[in-house]
């Protein structure tokens, strides 16, 4: 009977021309890939190499099954990466960090579509803004980062890799509808975050001014009851009016700035099944956002 062992190691012969070689790949030693050969001669009861010198050639009979050897191999390693795969899809846990706007609107549309697909995958979540998202992504503490970049964000560090999966426009939000930018240069400012500062004053640097920051809130829920109470101005995205919208706030498109939104993930590829299952489902649910109206 043929030996699936014995085969891979004349598929490994026939590619190098060498049993040295064949070794090396195999990790194997050079008398146990002998030993491997003699005993598929044993088994088939054909010469498959002849002795050249040093070094070996295969037979005509050996020529045939390294050929054969070679599909047979491939298609056990496939079936291998196959069944691996799917296993990995109907088990596993995912840690996934996002902020609080898209946890509250693309992330439960990804947890219900995984659950319908693949209900033995478990999601982990944990509420993060994209910096201290991506140390823990680094740091091996999640899977998968959910963040949001603009045009002027530094590239982040060597080792990250970023699925693009939607963009999401940017909104003034103050009591005033139909309000402009040029209405509120000398008006107080509610900021956000690192990367929504940096983002507020881009924006406002293109009408020619620097806002005034008097207030720091991450929240959107606090934002929105900030500007209601004439604490000031502010902006936020369309994923957060999406997750929360106060009726005595007016929320004005601007135009031209977006923050675009990333999946990211560590290291080389390709990421385990359940991770890529979860990427493609967050890329079906980053639906557009809403107009803010």
């Amino acid at each position: 009977m043929l030996n699936l062992v014995h085969l891979k190691v004349l598929a490994a012969v026939a590619r190098h021309g060498s049993v040295t070689e064949a070794a090396k790949e195999l990790h194997y030693s050079q008398p146990s890939v002998s030993h491997h050969l003699a005993r598929l001669e044993e088994a088939t009861g054909v010469n498959l190499v002849q002795r050249i010198g040093r070094g070996i050639r295969l037979t005509p009979e050996g020529r045939l099954l390294a050929h054969r050897a070679a599909e047979i191999v491939g298609r056990v390693d496939a079936a291998t990466n196959e069944l691996a795969a799917q296993v990995g899809l109907q088990s596993g846990r995912v840690r996934l960090a996002a902020n609080a706007s898209a946890l509250s609107t693309i992330v439960p549309k990804t947890v219900a579509a995984l659950a319908e697909a693949y209900p033995g995958i478990e999601l982990s979540l944990v509420d993060r803004h994209p910096v201290e998202a991506l140390q823990m992504l680094r740091h091996g503490e999640i899977d998968v980062a959910l963040v949001f970049r603009h045009a002027d964000t530094p590239a982040e560090d060597e080792g990250f890799r970023l699925v693009h999966i939607g963009d999401d426009p940017i909104y003034l939000i103050s009591r005033r509808p139909d309000d402009s930018l040029t209405n509120h240069r000398h008006s107080a400012w509610i900021g956000g975050c690192e990367r929504c500062q940096a983002e507020l004053v881009t924006v406002c640097r293109r009408e020619d001014f620097t806002p005034r920051i008097a207030s720091l809130s991450d929240d959107m829920v606090v934002v929105q009851s900030l500007v209601a109470a004439g604490m000031g101005v502010a902006t936020l995205p369309g994923l957060a009016l999406q997750a929360h919208r106060r009726p005595d706030i007016h929320a004005t498109k601007l135009a031209g700035f977006q923050r675009r939104i990333y999946a990211a993930t560590y290291g080389d590829p390709p990421d385990p099944p359940a991770v890529a299952a979860v990427l493609a489902a967050l890329t079906e649910a980053a639906t557009p956002p809403a107009d803010g109206k």
